[in-house]
């Protein structure tokens, strides 16, 4: 018997061509299994993983979700130069970095005006534009 988040999970996949394996139906279950989108670190995927009571390695999430992005399924954020968070919204949109809690969230796209970008170097194009708006609590 199947469940409506392990099928939406598995036709995640296929419509990116990905074999559905065990692991790769576990995580993807829980990335989209409730339909709406998220940002997770492969820890945060990981410790959700052993909530769940499955068993999959922590090197096999962070393998999974490169996987993953490289299929188009989901976009990773990097934060810091080092923290890696993984969208499932592929979509062009910014980002809010929470500094107090170290997490990630939306950012409203249609506030947000880019009105022009440097040049690219000679030889070079411009791949992709990442905005992460970083915040921090107001104090008092």
């Amino acid at each position: 018997m199947t469940s409506p988040a392990l099928d939406r999970g598995a036709t995640w996949l296929s419509g990116a061509g990905l074999r559905p394996t065990r692991q790769r139906l576990t995580l993807a279950q829980l990335l989209v299994g409730d339909g709406k989108n998220r940002h997770v670190t492969a820890e945060s995927l990981f410790s959700k993983v052993q909530e769940a009571g499955e068993s999959v390695s922590l090197a096999t999430v962070y393998n999974t979700l490169r996987a993953f992005c490289d299929a188009g399924l989901m976009q990773e954020v990097t934060v810091d130069g080092q923290k890696s968070y993984f969208d499932t919204n592929t979509h062009d949109h910014p980002h809010f970095y929470w500094e107090d809690d170290g997490y990630l969230t939306d950012a409203p796209a249609d506030q947000l005006k880019i009105v022009a970008l440097p040049d690219a170097p000679e030889g070079a194009e411009i791949a992709s534009v990442d905005v992460v708006i970083r915040l921090r609590r107001r104090e008092g």
